[in-house]
C-alpha cells in the first residue's frame, strides 16, 4: 500500500542529458490522475506548447506513476522534467503538485474528486485543464460554479475535457444549427450503447478504499454511474445544440440486467431519460453498457426545417430544407489535441478559455438523469442543482460536516443499496 504524501522511489527515474532549457516563458504542468486519460493529456499538453514541460505528477497508486511517467518520458524525452521530488502519492497529492511551482494543472483523478481539486487550483492561481464529469452530485456542481467564477476573475484558463466542443466537424454542423440551418430544435435524440468495460476482482489484501478506488467506476461517488461518466458526452451535445439552456426537468428509466454481482458496485448498466426544455423542446436519451449488444453513438437534432444528424468519428450532415453532409473527417486535427492546443493558446494571448458554466451545467444535466432514474420521480433543473446529497461525504460516514470530504487508507466505506425507483428518495 502506498503512503499518502511520500515522493516517489528514486529508482523509478533514470537520469538523462537535457537538450531542453526551461525559461521565462516556461509553462510547467502538474498531472494529478496518471491512469490512461491523464497520460493522454499530458502528453498532448506537451504537443500543445513547445514551451511546456511536465513538472510535476500525483496519483493515489504507485504503480499507476511509475508506468504514466515511462510512458511520457518515452514519447517526450528531456521535456518530461518530473524527478523523485515532484512526485508524489497520496490523497494529498493534488496539495504537493500545486505547491511544486507548477502553472497548469491537468486534473484526470475518479470524477468525485474533481470538485475538491478544481477548488484548490483555482484558489492557488494555476490554470486548469479538467477532464469530465466535473462532479458526480448537486455539490459538487455548486462548488464547480464557485471555482468557475473565481478563475474568471483571476484570468485563469479554465478547459474542459468535453472533446467534442473541440472537434472541427462537430463545431461546424453545430454552427449550422445554431445559425438556423434545422429550423428552431423540437426534438433531440442521443444514444451512447456500448459493452462490457474493465473489472478489478477485489483481493484479500485490499481494504475498502483501495478495491473502490481500483474499481471506481461502479461506485457513484467517485464515478457519478456511467449515465454521468461516459453517456454526459452524449448529453453535452444535446446542450450544445441547444445553447446550453438548461432543461427544465425530467424523467428517466434505469437499472441493472446484466451487471449484477458485487464486482459491480451499485451502478446501473442502463438508462432512458427524457429532458423537457422550457421552449417546448424535448431531449430523448439512451445509454446502455451490456456485453453481446449492439453498439450505437449517434446524435439526432429534429428542427421544423430539417435534422442534423452526429455519428461518433463517422458521417455528419443535415437532411430537409437546407441539406448538407460532410464529405470527410481526413485531415482534421485530433480533438482531444486541440482542447490543448486553443488552451495554451489563450494563455499566451492573455485571454484564457473559460468552459466551466457549460462543462458544470452539462454535467448537472447527467446528474439529474441519474437521479430521476434512481428515485422515479420526477427531478426538476433547480432541485438537483440544490441538491444536499454530497456522495463522498455518506460513503465515508461524514455527511452533515463541515468542509470538503477527508480521505483516509484505512476508513470503512459504506456501499449504496442498489437503487430501487420508487423507494430510493431525492436528497
Amino acid at each position: 500500500m502506498a503512503v499518502a504524501g511520500a515522493a516517489v522511489a528514486a529508482p523509478f527515474f533514470k537520469v538523462t542529458p537535457r537538450a531542453f532549457a526551461a525559461n521565462s516563458e516556461t509553462l510547467k504542468v502538474g498531472l494529478v490522475g496518471c491512469g490512461g486519460r491523464g497520460t493522454g493529456a499530458a502528453s498532448q499538453a506537451l504537443h500543445g506548447d513547445k514551451n511546456v514541460v511536465l513538472h510535476a505528477m500525483g496519483d493515489i497508486f504507485e504503480d499507476r506513476l511509475k508506468n504514466s511517467l515511462e510512458q511520457i518520458k518515452k514519447e517526450h524525452g528531456e521535456r518530461t522534467m518530473v524527478t523523485p521530488d515532484t512526485s508524489f502519492l497520496g490523497f494529498d497529492a493534488i496539495d504537493k503538485v500545486i505547491a511544486s511551482g507548477v502553472d497548469v494543472v491537468i486534473l484526470a483523478t475518479p470524477p468525485g474528486f474533481r470538485p475538491y481539486h478544481l477548488k484548490r487550483c483555482v484558489e492557488a492561481g494555476k490554470h486548469v485543464f479538467t477532464e469530465k464529469p466535473m462532479a458526480t452530485d448537486g455539490p459538487g456542481v455548486r462548488m464547480v460554479l464557485e471555482a468557475a467564477a473565481m478563475a474568471r476573475q483571476k484570468k485563469l484558463a479554465l478547459t474542459s475535457g468535453f472533446c467534442w466542443r473541440y472537434n472541427p466537424a462537430e463545431r461546424e454542423i453545430m454552427k449550422r444549427i445554431h445559425d438556423g440551418q434545422i429550423g428552431t430544435p423540437m426534438s433531440l435524440q442521443n444514444t451512447y450503447n456500448t459493452g462490457f468495460l474493465w473489472v478489478n476482482p477485489r483481493k484479500p489484501e485490499w481494504n475498502d478504499m483501495t478495491y473502490q478506488l481500483r474499481n471506481w467506476y461502479y461506485f457513484t461517488w467517485l464515478s457519478g454511474d456511467h449515465l454521468v461518466e461516459q453517456a454526459v458526452h452524449s448529453l453535452d451535445k444535446m446542450q450544445w445544440a441547444m445553447k446550453d439552456e438548461p432543461p427544465v426537468k425530467c424523467v428517466a428509466h434505469g437499472g441493472r440486467q446484466v451487471r449484477t454481482g458485487a464486482d459491480f458496485g451499485h451502478i446501473f448498466d442502463h438508462f432512458s431519460v427524457v429532458y423537457e426544455y422550457a421552449s417546448g423542446a424535448r431531449g430523448y436519451h439512451f445509454s446502455r453498457q451490456q456485453a453481446n449488444t449492439a453498439y450505437d453513438n449517434s446524435d439526432y437534432f429534429i428542427g421544423t426545417k430539417g435534422v442534423a444528424q452526429i455519428k461518433a468519428f463517422g458521417n455528419l450532415n443535415i437532411t430537409g430544407e437546407n441539406p448538407w453532409r460532410l464529405r470527410s473527417r481526413d485531415g482534421m486535427p485530433n480533438m482531444y489535441q486541440v482542447e490543448h492546443d486553443e488552451m495554451y493558446a489563450s494563455i499566451r494571448k492573455g485571454q484564457p478559455i473559460n468552459d466551466g458554466v457549460w462543462m458544470a451545467h452539462s454535467t448537472l444535466v447527467a446528474i439529474m438523469g441519474r437521479m430521476a432514474a434512481y428515485t422515479g420521480q420526477e427531478i426538476s433543473w433547480e432541485q438537483a442543482l440544490n441538491s444536499q446529497e454530497n456522495l463522498a461525504k455518506w460513503v465515508t460516514h461524514q455527511e452533515g460536516e463541515a468542509g470538503d470530504p477527508k480521505f483516509a487508507w484505512d476508513l470503512k466505506l459504506r456501499v449504496p443499496a442498489v437503487a430501487i425507483p420508487g423507494q430510493t428518495k431525492f436528497a
